[in-house]
């Protein structure tokens, strides 16, 4: 005779299914504001119970407030709940290569202060004391306290190596290639800190709530003075084994010269095409010739006949570039962003759009940002708020 063992049931604890149930209830509030005891077990399925336990659990563990109560309709008004904004603070940063921007949230997402510092002229040793300042100065700005924030991530146009913790691709950064960088910023901040690709916080703000919401495939491709580019497959960012996924500045393309050396400071691939330094080119060579990219683009807006051939060209450019992405990929959408794309605005992205129809068998859609502000900045806070809400949510 065959013995059979007994299988352990598979419903959750009592404690499990309470986090479960308060963590979905802290959800909603964040993002329908202020509810009842009543609408809370109504979007949960909880009896009402249950959903004034787990309200009150949520009370004292400082996780939500009451506010108000509801009025107008039949019957006696019922207090209403909303996530307490005091649970934790975070600040997002955008580092370039000339400044740094940082905005500071509490745990609703709400932006109390942003703050924007040069780094022209300092030297790469003091690159880590002045972000420390600047992220100093946007809590106090805030009207909070020295060692408020809960975490902090950080926005840079590289790629942090998960196998070293080194950044890479960072050659334009000065002072960013200690072997204990996120060491070095998480004492000088005071709080735990996280570096991301900035195009991938980039497409991480898009996805929450521009132009890539609801997509689960997507690229996004930023054109400034840098050339890069995320991916997002099933919903997730694809970093790369070495983190370097996207760094399409680099790529092989035709009518680029192609690097040999790759260390050295490149005018080669990809970013020879449509860098800004290329963009600069190109409308010098119609006649539109401007300080920036941004005005040259203006410029040929304006200018029918020479701004419409290099309108043209710059979308042909950047449609090659395209094309190989998206041989590779094959996303459902492409978001366009950065300062080229947005200075050339829905005439730049139609001529894109049309000219990669024409070359690729895949046929994405193609979308501006539409994000306002830096939606890097904007990426670095969302980061910053999920590691927080994971954490303090889950620990009450």
């Amino acid at each position: 005779m065959t013995k059979t063992t007994a299988k352990a049931p598979l419903a959750g604890t009592p404690s499990l299914l309470r986090a479960i149930n308060d963590r979905a209830a802290l959800e909603l509030l964040l993002e329908n504001g202020p509810l009842s005891r009543t609408q809370i077990g109504s979007l949960t399925g909880l009896s009402k119970p249950t959903a004034s336990q787990l309200l009150a659990r949520l009370e004292a563990a400082g996780l939500v407030l009451p506010v108000g109560t509801t009025a107008g309709g039949p019957g006696p008004n019922a207090q209403l709940y909303q996530v307490n904004p005091a649970a934790g603070y975070v600040a997002g940063v955008d580092v370039t290569n000339s400044g740094i921007r940082v905005a500071v949230a509490d745990i609703t997402g709400s932006t109390l202060a942003e703050h924007e510092v040069s780094t022209k002229g300092v030297p790469a040793a003091e690159i880590i004391a002045r972000l420390a300042g600047a992220v100093a100065e946007t809590v106090r700005s805030a009207g909070l306290p020295e060692g408020s924030l809960h975490t902090v991530a950080i926005g840079v146009g590289g790629a942090p190596d998960p196998g070293t913790g080194k950044l890479r691709y960072a050659s334009h950064l000065p002072g960013w290639h200690s072997p204990r960088l996120l060491e070095e910023l998480t004492e000088a901040i005071g709080a735990p800190v996280s570096i991301e690709n900035d195009v991938n916080l980039a497409a991480v703000a898009e996805q929450s709530s521009g132009a890539a919401h609801g997509f689960e495939d997507f690229v996004l491709l930023w054109a400034g003075d840098g050339i890069g580019a995320a991916i997002v497959i099933a919903g997730r960012l694809h970093r790369g084994f070495t983190g370097g996924a996207g760094e399409v500045g680099y790529m092989p393309v035709p009518g680029a010269p192609v690097q040999r050396d790759v260390r050295r400071r490149r005018d080669s691939g990809f970013q020879a095409l449509v860098g800004a330094p290329a963009v600069r080119t190109l409308a010098r060579e119609h006649g539109l010739g401007a300080p920036t990219a941004e005005e040259s683009i203006t410029r040929a807006l304006e200018t029918p006949g020479p701004g419409d051939e290099f309108l043209t060209a710059l979308a042909a450019r950047l449609a090659v570039g395209l094309a190989v992405i998206v041989a590779v990929v094959d996303p459902q959408l492409v978001v366009v962003s950065g300062h080229v794309p947005n200075a050339g605005g829905e005439r730049l992205r139609a001529l894109v759009e049309e000219e990669l129809a024409r070359i690729s068998p895949a046929r994405p859609e193609v979308r501006s940002s539409a994000l306002p502000g830096s939606p890097v900045l904007l990426g670095a806070l969302q980061r910053a708020l999920a590691a927080a809400r994971e954490a303090v949510f889950s620990t009450h």
